[in-house]
């Protein structure tokens, strides 16, 4: 037996609640960005999160409602996907707060910084991966905004890599679930696609 939900009698945040429950685990783009007057850097997580594209390689994030990353994105054409590690949980977790716009993250929360090497917007310095983008576009749909970036630089820390591949179990990514709910790297299961030529499986 199924329970039936529809959107338009649910209301809108409570069907936000039961989408953000049901698609998991969702990856987390830990997004920084400069204001225009390059005065402040600003950072926070989005964990509406993919790939776009491989070539050129896009990624893409969703903006729920217009915050400071948007609208810095939208001036600057920046911005950096800096990777959610798990040892970094709590601080990753307070630069959701709504701060004040004009108060930045990385100073309130005391998150170290490093400069990027091909944007104006800084990496986190103790995040293992960090993705420097150049904004390809921006879709606005319903209350939300679509924004892609074409990722020019990709900086990996040496300590994730085991022979030059980024390595799952040194990542440690954090994931997000439904409710107040962070997903942890869990069992790993390794099974090769089965090429056609090979089916059906001997």
């Amino acid at each position: 037996m199924r329970v039936d939900y529809s959107p338009g009698s649910l209301g809108t945040a409570a069907f936000y609640r039961l989408l953000t429950a049901v698609v998991v685990p969702r990856p987390i783009a830990w997004v920084s960005t400069l204001t225009p007057d390059g005065t402040t850097a600003n950072l926070a997580p989005h964990s509406f999160f993919t790939v776009a594209s491989t070539d050129p390689p896009v990624v893409q994030f969703t903006s729920v409602g217009r915050k400071d990353t948007l609208r810095n994105i939208e001036a600057t054409r920046e911005f950096v996907v800096n990777l959610a590690p798990e040892p970094l949980f709590e601080q990753i977790n307070d630069t959701a707060t709504d701060f004040p716009a004009g108060q930045g993250e990385f100073d309130a929360v005391g998150i170290d910084r490093e400069p990027s090497l091909k944007v104006k917007p800084p990496r986190v310095a103790a995040s293992p991966v960090a993705l420097e983008c150049r904004l390809h576009t921006t879709l606005g749909i319903g209350n939300s905004t679509l924004v892609l970036g074409e990722v020019v630089h990709a900086a990996v820390d040496d300590s994730v890599l085991v022979d030059g591949h980024p390595d799952i179990h040194r990542l440690r990514p954090l994931a997000r679930l439904g409710r107040d709910e962070w997903g942890l790297l869990g069992e790993i299961r390794d099974l090769p696609r089965v090429p056609f030529r090979d089916w059906p499986r001997s």
